[in-house]
């Protein structure tokens, strides 16, 4: 009998164990040390550098040869140094901020697992995880048939473009295998739409141009007359109506639409019903706020991010539906090599279910997150930042030069204002954008404030305005009285310049 040669493991892992204790005993109290930092007196929100400089102070070319724990600590160093902190109070940009203290731990056990959510075998306790989330999530928003639920995807957009996915093989099964030859479909949603649903009619053959534009009213909300005329137009026309995407929560105002009467123009019209409750959608968490999302127990189907509103580490994106079942009918594929429980009545191969392979345990984090605060502490969360909310808008509303472009009391948590430093604004709508995008930039300088713009649309645009979004339970009154006196001492420095 010939033995072979023995093949041992490589050195490099070899000292696996050492090495994790090694790393982690450097990296947690840095790590500590760089939350901390965020609330210190003095502490910045991030480094104000351009791409070009940033690159001149750090070299990203990848070695030849490992360079072990120095290195590594030497790149964390530039991270952390060069990154945006969202743990700080004045990280008012985007429609998310940090996470918190149990958020990091759910990250380090995903990653010490680094296991993929696609079937059963290789996760059985995150498939069950996930599995039962959903469903008490679906609940929350009125999905309360045995069969309510829902997956995670990397993302909202991701979320929107596999609902409008489903939608097609559901309505019209034979898409599956023939694609939209003998269609042409047409898909309906509001001129303040999230741009992920343009996105998915182009990656779906459907095409941009088929994506009808709905309007809105002062409050920006879908008007529904005008949504069930344009359906009546496009059967006219010849298109075969396929999808509304009606939203919780608009990007930029914030805006929730009037769900009952858009359920009921869907039903009539054999359309699936899509809620993009990305951002908005948290408000189930909120005995107060709540009823905005009154009637989308009626959708088809709804998108909802924990990692806005409630803090759940980026990225968590769930798909919620009233039947569970809906994702194999329309995802499925026959897959024997990997899917090995395809005929059982409950699918417990999640990616059976989706678009894609390769799954990260995403629900993890809401499930260590939820059962961290519970039910209640979300909903104190989302009550606080609604309330951070109106306290802003109140400001902007009597404070001398600036005008509130939001609705009072703004309907999610984005506060939307023009600050105008002679008093009015200005007649030519690049003078006004020239001013806000001055005033940002110079609050990002500081170091004090990350603050976002957008440009007023339709005709009469005034230009670009402020967009803050409130969202940290960390952010205070006095962190909304800072910020607009620090807005009102940049205008008094644009005029001089």
């Amino acid at each position: 009998m010939t033995v072979s040669n023995e093949i041992k493991p490589l050195p490099q892992e070899a000292n696996r164990v050492q090495d994790a204790k090694e790393i982690l005993d450097r990296l947690v109290p840095r790590v500590i040390e760089y939350i901390d930092s965020a609330t210190k007196e003095g502490s910045k929100v991030g480094p104000s550098e351009t791409p070009q400089e940033i690159r001149k102070q750090v070299d990203l070319t990848l070695p030849e040869k490992g360079e072990g724990i120095d290195g590594l600590f030497e790149s964390v160093e530039h991270v952390l140094s060069k990154s945006v902190n969202t743990w700080h109070p004045g990280f008012l940009d985007k429609l998310y901020a940090s996470t918190n203290p149990v958020g990091v731990a759910s990250d380090i056990i995903l990653s010490v697992l680094n296991t993929n959510s696609h079937v059963y075998t290789v996760s059985p306790i995150l498939t069950l995880i996930e599995k039962s989330v959903a469903k008490q999530y679906a609940g929350l928003f009125g999905f309360n048939g045995p069969r309510a639920g829902g997956l995670t995807f990397p993302g909202g957009s991701y979320s929107n473009i596999t609902s409008m996915a489903m939608a097609r093989a559901i309505k019209y099964p034979d898409t599956k295998t023939e694609g939209n030859s003998d269609y042409k479909f047409a898909v309906f949603a509001s001129s303040h739409c999230h741009y992920s649903v343009k996105k998915a009619a182009i990656l779906l053959g459907i095409g941009q141009s088929q994506v009808l534009s709905i309007d809105v009213d002062k409050e920006g909300r879908m008007i529904a007359s005008d949504l069930a005329a344009k359906i009546e137009t496009a059967k006219t026309k010849g298109y075969t109506p396929l999808y509304i995407n009606a939203t919780a929560g608009t990007t930029v105002f914030g805006s929730y639409d009037p769900f009952h009467q858009i359920a009921e123009i869907a039903q009539k019209n054999n359309l699936w019903f899509h809620i993009d409750g990305s951002w908005g959608g948290n408000v189930c968490f909120s005995d107060k706020y709540r009823y905005k999302l009154d009637g989308s127990e009626k959708a088809d189907s709804i998108t909802v991010n924990p990692h806005k509103m409630l803090g759940v580490p980026t990225t968590c994106s769930f798909l919620l539906v009233p039947d569970e079942n809906a994702f194999k009918t329309a995802n499925a594929l026959q897959a024997p090599y990997l899917f090995h429980g395809s005929n059982e009545e409950e699918n417990f191969d999640l990616a059976d279910g989706t678009l894609g392979c390769g799954r990260r345990p995403d629900a993890l984090k809401l499930y260590l997150g939820w059962q961290w605060f519970g039910t209640e502490g979300y909903g104190k969360r989302v009550d606080h930042a609604f309330e951070l909310t109106k306290y802003l808008a109140e400001q902007v509303q009597n404070r001398p030069g600036f005008e509130l472009v939001s609705q009072f009391p703004p309907p999610c948590l984005q506060t939307c204002f023009y600050y105008a430093p002679s008093g009015s604004l200005a007649s030519e709508a690049s003078a006004n954008s020239d001013a806000t995008r001055f005033m940002a930039k110079k609050l990002y300088d500081s170091g004090k404030f990350l603050v976002d713009y957008a440009p007023e649309q339709g005709e009469g645009g005034r230009g670009e305005f402020f967009r803050v979004v409130i969202n940290a339970p960390t952010v205070s009154s006095k962190t909304v009285d800072d910020l607009l006196n620090e807005v009102e001492r940049l205008g008094k420095e644009y005029t001089k310049k």
